[in-house]
């Protein structure tokens, strides 16, 4: 046997399996096909502090770029609300650099360079196939993100909607003070059907710029190529640079479905579970609950679907209701999105606070008491489900 646990794919889902499962007790080795940790070109790099702090992780100042005050939620016409909420622009390549090297301090060994081709399951264990040869394993835990292919070839399917994938694309961009405001902007709308635009401050003369879009295909590029002008014309520029261009998929309305299996679990985007901070919880769970599998000589799906009832008690109805309320974004059209962002002009919002859930749900009750009739598509939505 090569290991107990076999982690394919250093995500931040990935990085936490291991180092979980690591320090229960578990002999892991984790798998990633990427040549060095630490040069993921996945578009995500920002989080709310609300996100990671249920992981129970610290934000470590070596990986921050930028703190952000919050986020202004804008209409097509410019409407807009504030929601403060403390926010983080990260380095992505030193935050998994960082993370990378807690996992090696707990005994995990990385082996980069590597990609998974098949698993199957022989007697009591299984065998994984890659570029480097074979390994024997109890337990695989699936983190290679969104395009993940291992959980089907497992016979799972762990996506319940994978139609809803927000398929992404974010520039980096440079422009004199493009980086100095302390709010992220969101967009909702035509410009980005389904989900988002969004800019991103990241101080002096740098932000990021890019759209999740979803139901129009993975080929988002028509639709960054109209959010860069968009842009420019909003904030009055005549010009901005382009530095680098990122894609990627984000899967914010999928919900998790087939995760669980004799000897298996799959987390992060490969789960369909959104969120840097949210997959990095995933993955402490999965891995705390393979090692107290092994210590039971027990890695039955009866067994590792613990880990599954950790997570349904956590994130079920968060995540069930944030796929209602993006849904019934992407049947509005533009001008049903202004009429209920009017709802807030000129009121005190200071009583929304929170994680993201108890805003969502602080703003859903405002909506009701002030402006019934702009929820209407909500009603319209949950009959049809």
């Amino acid at each position: 046997m090569n290991a107990d646990v076999l982690v394919i794919g250093a995500s931040p889902a990935g990085l936490m399996a291991a180092r979980n499962a690591s320090s229960g007790g578990a002999d892991v080795i984790l798998l990633d096909k990427k040549s060095e940790i630490g040069t993921s070109t996945h578009p995500a790099n920002t989080f709310f502090k609300s996100m990671i702090d249920k992981t129970g992780e610290e934000v470590d100042q070596s990986y921050v770029i930028k703190k952000l005050n919050g986020a202004h939620i804008i209409s097509p016409s410019g409407n807009y609300v504030s929601v403060k909420s403390t926010g983080f622009f990260i380095d992505r390549s030193k935050f998994d650099t960082y993370y990378a090297e807690q996992v090696r301090n707990t005994g995990v060994e990385i082996r980069t360079d590597v990609e998974a081709y098949n698993v199957i399951k022989s007697g009591d264990f299984f065998v994984v196939s890659t570029s480097q040869g074979t390994f024997r394993t109890k337990i695989v835990i699936v983190a290679d993100g969104i395009k993940s292919y291992i959980a089907r070839l497992l016979g799972l399917n762990p996506v319940k909607y994978p139609d809803d994938i927000a398929w992404a694309m974010e520039a980096e961009i440079e422009s004199d003070g493009i980086g100095k405001p302390d709010m992220f902007e969101y967009y909702l709308g035509s410009v980005a059907p389904g989900w988002k635009s969004t800019y991103s401050p990241c101080g002096g003369n740098r932000a990021t710029l890019g759209v999740y879009v979803r139901r129009h295909g993975r080929d988002v590029s028509e639709f960054f190529n109209n959010w860069i002008e968009s842009f420019k014309k909003s904030k009055g520029m005549n010009d901005l640079k382009i530095l680098d261009k990122k894609t990627g998929g984000d899967p914010i309305a999928c919900i998790p479905d087939e995760i669980v299996s004799d000897g298996i679990m799959v987390v992060g985007g490969a789960a369909g579970q959104s969120g840097i901070g949210y997959g990095m919880r995933a993955g402490q769970i999965a891995g705390d609950i393979a090692a107290e599998a092994l210590s039971k000589n027990d890695v039955s799906k009866n067994v590792l679907s613990q880990y599954r009832k950790i997570w349904n008690k956590e994130f079920r109805t968060e995540y069930h209701l944030g796929r209602i309320a993006l849904e019934t974004l992407r049947k509005m059209n533009d001008d049903e999105i202004d009429d209920m962002m009017k709802s807030f002009e000129g009121n005190d919002l200071s009583f929304i606070s929170g994680n993201p859930l108890n805003q969502a749900m602080q703003i859903g009750m405002y909506l009701l008491r002030n402006n019934p009739k702009s929820l209407l598509s909500y009603r319209a939505l949950l009959r049809n489900r």
